[in-house]
């Protein structure tokens, strides 16, 4: 796990809004209704959900505390099914053979190929489980500060999405210009002084 381990990988954000209720009760409701379904879809390529901290591969959270003094802590939890191409290539062989042998062919068309190529890719993408990856996330309502615990690319956008859609709070992902924006005590004009800043090229 991300949070405990010896060394992290931290993406920060700002949290734009807040509940007009109590967030404790708005954050588990929307935790639940969004958390990632228990029973593995076999139709899906990928499934993003959110899950306790202590139990991600069990997302029930009645059974567990999400609140930690001033914190919420839970996790994002992304299932992927990833077919290897040789898996593909070898189911493909297979199923050409079969086709040339039936039809007393040599050859098959390439839109043959293709059907086959789909046909192979759905009969795996059912059988195959999906590889899940947990991200843990602590989230200080109060200072609308968050901390997302990884920092691929993919991660991070399922994350924004997914938050924005269970709270209906947008997540500001922070850098220079959004701390300007959303962390510092600049007034309007030096914000717009540093907004206007552009890099200076020179040679020696």
């Amino acid at each position: 796990m991300g949070l405990i381990s010896s060394t992290h990988s931290i993406s920060r954000y700002h949290i734009e809004g807040k509940f007009e209720g109590s967030a404790a009760e708005e954050v588990r409701n929307n935790l639940i209704a969004y958390s990632i379904p228990k029973l593995e879809s076999e139709f899906d390529a990928l499934s993003a959900g959110w899950t306790p901290f202590e139990s991600p591969y069990n997302p029930d959270f009645d059974k567990f505390s999400i609140q930690f003094g001033t914190f919420f802590l839970f996790s994002l939890r992304v299932d992927k099914k990833s077919i290897p191409v040789r898996l593909v290539q070898k189911y493909m062989a297979l199923e050409i053979e079969k086709k040339m042998e039936k039809s007393g062919r040599e050859f098959i068309s390439k839109n043959e190929k293709t059907e086959i190529k789909e046909m192979v890719m759905d009969l795996l993408m059912h059988k195959i489980p999906a590889v899940p990856s947990v991200y843990e996330v602590l989230w200080n309502y109060e200072e609308q500060n968050l901390y997302l615990f990884t920092t691929q690319k993919a991660a991070n956008e399922l994350f924004e999405t997914l938050f924005f859609k269970s709270f209906k709070l947008k997540p500001i992902r922070l850098f220079p210009y959004t701390l300007v924006e959303t962390k510092s005590a600049f007034s309007n004009s030096d914000k717009d002084r540093i907004f206007s800043l552009a890099p200076l090229k020179y040679t020696r």
